[in-house]
């Protein structure tokens, strides 16, 4: 796709125009859709990620997810519906496991242990090329119909409302768990209701980065996030905004280049950060 796209796309300096030829393909509009929704609870869901120092989590859910997409696969199943019962599951069970959510590295690398066996097993199973479950290693945004995109923005909607509703005890629970467990907020709960709101997050990001890249958006933003901003609400604000930006010029420069999206959007949260510690770095020395 990108190939094809590259051949006969030419950028020009007028970028109205461009933004107004690439919006005529209704893959690109589906792309556009469905990667901004997908920046948004990645960079939302993503900064308590890292607030609460669970990034490994995040890794380990997109893999557990593989896995799930594999075992659909194998059944005849739509492969995004192992994924997301993979993922919920198997983040429900990592926080069942442990209580606390910063000492839950064992819990996770075991679960994710099992799960990869499965998927392998799946995998070794199925007599065919599983083409669809490959495809979330990597994304594929520039496939993503507009089924998908309506599914997408149901997840989105769905984790936000609940995001919304447990902030103050995310929060809370993200910065002291044994003030917030005194103050009688249970933290097996919490730990659970969060990972849940990861696996969601996590299953509909595989859609942009793929199942290896995950980190470029639930966690890097984050992580430019958590060391310029001075307020929880400000950090999520921009998470956000870097996840989408990031998301939004990679789509664009792809449609001119041979490229995959994933790969800039990679690239430009990582330089992102980069900036932020070069930045900061020279704030220090010359002070």
């Amino acid at each position: 796709m990108n190939n094809i796209l590259a051949a006969s796309a030419s950028f020009s300096p007028n970028l109205i125009r461009d933004l107004k030829e690439m919006w005529q393909y209704p893959f690109m509009q589906h792309a556009f859709q469905a990667g901004t929704l997908v920046a948004i609870v990645a960079g939302v869901v993503g900064y308590f990620v890292v607030l609460r120092r669970l990034s490994f989590a995040a890794h380990a859910l997109s893999h557990i997810g593989f896995s799930g997409a594999a075992g659909a696969v194998l059944i005849g199943l739509n492969p995004l519906a192992g994924l997301l019962a993979f993922t919920v599951g198997g983040g429900a069970t990592i926080a069942l496991l442990g209580k606390r959510a910063i000492n839950q590295d064992v819990q996770i690398g075991t679960v994710l242990a099992f799960i990869l066996g499965l998927g392998v097993l799946f995998i070794s199973l199925y007599k065919g090329y599983a083409t669809e479950a490959y495809s979330l290693l990597f994304g594929e945004i520039l496939g993503i119909s507009a089924r998908s995109v309506a599914i997408t923005a149901i997840a989105v909607l769905l984790t936000l409302a609940a995001v919304t509703v447990l902030f103050r005890k995310l929060v809370f629970t993200s910065i002291d768990e044994d003030v917030a467990e005194a103050k009688g907020i249970s933290l097996p709960g919490m730990n659970v209701a969060f990972m849940v709101l990861v696996a969601l997050a996590v299953s509909v990001s595989v859609q942009v980065v793929g199942v290896l890249l995950i980190f470029a958006l639930m966690v890097t933003p984050a992580a430019i996030a958590d060391r310029i901003a001075k307020r929880p609400v400000q950090g999520v604000a921009i998470s956000v905004g870097v996840s989408v930006l990031a998301t939004w010029v990679s789509l664009f420069v792809s449609y001119y280049l041979p490229y995959p999206v994933s790969f800039f959007i990679t690239s430009l949260t990582f330089g992102g950060y980069l900036v932020v510690r070069v930045w900061q770095w020279c704030s220090k020395t010359s002070s």
